[in-house]
């Protein structure tokens, strides 16, 4: 196809994935009790109350949270101040039990939570080899892989974007493609092209780099408009549209954008509706002083991605995200996403807030960071710690917050100061 075109050899093919396991918990709206224990909303009587007991006793253990009692939400002081409430979503009393969820029992890389942990953190360790003291970076784009979606590395040249899209790449037993945007480069070099075939007498469709599982798409904004909306509307559709003709991409489906914030000229800025399309906006950064040390200790090697060889395959990529879909997240802590997802919306210092696109993309993140550290429900704190990196991108400031200095990490900050947040009984 073109030289710009970097790829890694398949080992093998893998089954894809069912675009069902993309889809939020059925759960987020409560479970339904286990046999033999008591419904938590069954009306109050002898039978209830003792059932409840017996329930809270067996709930109690070291391993678990144990019951949220949330701080009202619906009745308490709303975040929007006109004559629209925001629907109450926790009912039947303030109690929260946990329950486990119904994830997959049968054969498979993924049975409990101590096994995805355990490959989220293969991921990381291997990924950690390349690129040295970033492990939350990695952690942002490894959620990202296993939700589904995709991340826009935004850094200053010389951080290590390029070495943790590839190391990432590399960890995954998958097909790599990268494609190095430049002013010049078409749609047709993205997606494909239908070609007239002299030999077989007919069309044939030759498919673009785009058909690969990882792809890493390098300083994105320096293609043309046109050539930055062929990528993102595969991103967002997982299809390929080209004469008439619907091709799918294969699954996991991923793609790694990066673009730096200097040396502007030239370039075409990613307009503010297509980086809804990101999943996670993150960065690098400038690395420690002892990993510093480490990596110039080690400056005879001249590529650390290229070290680096899969640990896990797409199968367990799927198992993942089939386990981490199933994980219980209780109606207050969506209610808290929401009003997260409302606070931005309703501030004086943000323009557009984030869209709903932006809730769903926070809870399937809160379940993958809470399969992570090995349990089986969210919390608050899974929801808070990614807010910045799932919302912030989404945002569009007015013109008095940034003539005032204000970034969206700054308004994004300050709109959550009034966000009740779920408080915890121990």
């Amino acid at each position: 196809m073109n030289d710009r075109f970097q790829d890694d050899h398949t080992q093998n093919a893998h089954t894809p994935l069912d675009d069902a396991t993309r889809v939020g918990s059925p759960h987020v709206g409560g479970n339904p009790a286990h046999p033999g224990q008591a419904n938590p909303r069954q009306p109050a009587g002898r039978a209830g109350t003792s059932s409840r007991k017996e329930m809270r006793t067996d709930l109690e253990d070291s391993t678990r949270l144990g019951a949220y009692q949330s701080r009202s939400l619906a009745a308490s002081k709303p975040l929007i101040q006109d004559k629209t409430n925001l629907s109450p979503l926790v009912t039947g009393g303030n109690e929260i039990r946990h329950r486990p969820p119904q994830g997959p029992t049968e054969a498979g890389p993924v049975r409990t939570c101590s096994d995805f942990a355990r490959l989220f953190r293969s991921i990381s360790e291997n990924v950690s080899k390349a690129v040295v003291g970033k492990e939350a970076t990695v952690e942002l784009c490894i959620t990202a892989l296993v939700a589904g979606g995709h991340v826009l590395l935004e850094d200053n040249p010389g951080t290590g974007k390029t070495q943790l899209a590839r190391a990432l790449a590399r960890s995954i037993d998958v097909e790599f493609k990268r494609i190095q945007f430049t002013p010049d480069l078409l749609p047709s070099d993205v997606v494909g092209v239908t070609f007239y075939d002299q030999t077989e007498s007919r069309f044939s469709f030759r498919p673009g780099p785009v058909f690969a599982s990882m792809i890493l798409a390098d300083e994105i904004n320096r293609a043309s408009p046109k050539t930055q909306s062929a990528l993102l509307e595969v991103m967002e559709e997982e299809k390929v549209t080209v004469d008439g003709s619907t091709y799918q991409v294969p699954h996991p489906f991923m793609v790694l954008a990066t673009q730096n914030p200097i040396e502007q000229l030239g370039t075409y800025s990613l307009p503010e509706a297509q980086m809804d399309r990101f999943l996670i906006r993150t960065s690098v950064g400038a690395p420690g002083h002892d990993a510093s040390i480490r990596i110039l200790q080690e400056a005879d090697i001249k590529d650390r991605a290229g070290m680096i060889t899969a640990v896990v395959g797409a199968d367990d990529i799927a198992a993942m995200t089939q386990y981490a879909s199933n994980v219980y997240c209780h109606p207050s802590i969506v209610e808290y996403a929401v009003r997260i997802i409302e606070a931005t919306r309703h501030s004086r210092a943000i323009k557009v807030g984030s869209s709903i696109r932006g809730g769903l993309a926070l809870i399937r993140c809160a379940r993958i960071k809470a399969c992570s550290q090995e349990r089986d429900y969210v919390i608050p704190d899974d929801v808070k710690e990614l807010v910045d990196p799932v919302l912030a991108h989404r945002l569009v400031l007015e013109t008095e917050t940034r003539l005032s200095g204000v970034d969206e990490h700054q308004a994004l900050a300050e709109a959550l100061e009034g966000v009740p947040v779920p408080t915890t009984e121990q």
